[in-house]
This record gives structure tokens, sequence and C-alpha cells, in this order.
């Protein structure tokens, strides 16, 4: 499933063609996704401009100027095409050609400025829902996620009052989406490797027994900013389904430093250890036993 870096990339490629925009008409080659779509969403859609496009966990929110907002979901292999006047632009010093099976093409966005946005979805894991903007508080989609990993929010001492008493893993606690929002398994594994710290270690271990952050929770949160930051400044990492808006891949999994690098050396200057794999939670999890303690 695409990460928070796979879908701020979407974003920042849908913005300037959505944002400020109006939706002339919507096309629905079908009324499901992964769950039916509302009976009302064309005509609360239609005719609609687009004020602002933002992102919320894994989320993008289309805020429009009648209160509402669109909340789209990609699910596992939702990806948006944009198409223009002069073509589908694929920018980047390498790509790849997105598939011509254009049959899943579910939701198709005309806007008024001639831009075409078509939202594929083979599996049709996505979805879209269109809530009032003063009832996204409590909006059962995003209610009870937890802070943004990139927002000011989120730092050592949130991370550690988060985990404070938790005996599960700190894998699957940072895969927790109350505990930080948009975070998936592949950018857990890469965070906690660049913060040396093993996935079997106990989340609770971020806090003191007075509750203030160890080292631990300040290295792993260091951590966490840089891979997501370094994933997003690459466009996304793009694996199986994930494209980016223009059809191009995105090139951070060139980047892995152990995600699905079984047996092969660990990067870590002077460790000589290797890299292996083991389930957690039902995940794969790629890790140096060596240097993550």
């Amino acid at each position: 499933m695409p990460e928070l870096p796979e879908v701020e990339t979407v974003r920042r490629g849908l913005q300037p063609v959505m944002e400020g925009r109006i939706i002339r008409q919507v096309e629905l080659r079908r009324g499901d996704l992964r769950f039916p779509l509302q009976k009302d969403f064309v005509a609360r859609l239609e005719g609609q401009k687009v004020i602002g496009l933002g992102r919320r966990a894994k989320y993008l929110l289309a805020d429009l100027a009648s209160g509402d907002v669109l909340l789209m979901h990609l699910g596992m292999s939702g990806s948006f095409r944009v198409m223009q006047d002069r073509g589908e632009r694929t920018p980047g010093e390498f790509h790849y050609p997105r598939s011509e099976n254009r049959t899943h093409d579910h939701v198709v966005f005309h806007m008024a400025s001639g831009a075409v946005i078509a939202f594929n979805d083979p599996r049709r894991f996505g979805y879209m829902k269109i809530v009032p903007r003063s009832e996204l508080a409590i909006e059962p989609l995003l209610r009870g996620l937890g802070p943004e990993p990139l927002g000011n929010e989120f730092d050592a001492a949130m991370l550690a009052s988060a985990c404070a008493g938790k005996k599960t893993s700190l894998k699957a606690a940072l895969l927790d989406q109350r505990v930080v929002a948009g975070l998936g398994n592949i950018y857990v594994c890469e965070a906690l490797f660049r913060a040396h710290l093993s996935p079997k270690r106990e989340a609770s271990t971020l806090a003191a027994r007075n509750g203030t952050p160890t080292d631990h929770a300040k290295r792993l949160v260091s951590a966490i900013h840089s891979v997501l930051n370094a994933a997003i400044e690459a466009g996304g990492s793009s694996l199986r389904d994930h494209r980016q808006t223009s059809g191009e891949f995105g090139y951070f999994q060139h980047s892995f430093q152990v995600y699905d690098r079984e047996s092969e050396p660990c990067k870590t200057p002077r460790c000589g250890g290797t890299v292996k794999r083991f389930t957690q939670n039902g995940r794969s999890t790629f890790w140096c036993p060596k240097c993550q303690k």
C-alpha cells in the first residue's frame, strides 16, 4: 500500500491541476470502489471549485468551495493520471510507461481548465467519500489518527508518551495509526535501521521511568524525519503499482538500506552484518541483527 511519501508525492502532482480549479464534470464508470460511492457523489462535485488540496496520513483531501471535502484513498493499487492538451507528461530522468489498461479508470474528473484526471485502480481497494468540512473531526475514517510524523507536534516527547508502558514491539507501535499517522511497513523498517533500533525492541523503552523520552526516542524521531523527507524528495518509492501522477516511478527504492535486501551486506559502515528478514505481525520485517539493538 502506498505510504505517506507516495501519497504526498501524488498530492504535489495533483495540486497544480486541481487547486484553484473548477470541477466541470465527474465521470463515474462504476458505482463503487472499495465501498459504494455516495448517491449524490457527482452532484456534490460538479461545478465546485477546489480551494485547497491537502493530505492527512494516507488520505488526500480536496477542500471544496461548497464546504464539503472530498476524501480520497489510493488503497493497494490506486493511482491518478493527469492528461492535458499537450498529452500525458512523464518528466524525469528515469521513467517507465504506465499501464495502458484504461478499463480500470473508474473515476474521471474533467476540470474546467481542460485537464482530465483519471483515478485508476485495478484492485479497487481505493475509495472516495465526500464529508462536510464541519464534520471532519468526527469522520470515522479520520477520527483517532495520531500526529503527522512531519508535523510540528510530532517529537520525541510525544512519541515517548504514546509508547510509554506498551509491551508491544517497537515496529508494531509505529504501524499503529493512533500512535503516528501515515507510516507503513517500508518506512518503519527504514527508520528503525537508521536509528539502529531493533524492530523487536519493546515500545516502552522509548520512555524513561519518569516519562521523558530516551535517547532511543530522539534517534528514532530524527530517523523518521530523515527517511520520509528523503523519500518525498525522491518522489515516493513506487513499489509494485504506485506511480506519480505524471506516470513516472519514484526513485527512493534505489536508496533502501534494508527493505527487500535480505541476505545482502549491511550498509552501516564497519558493521559487517547481513540483512535478515522475518515475519512480524503478518508482515515482512527487514533488519540487521548486528547493528540494530
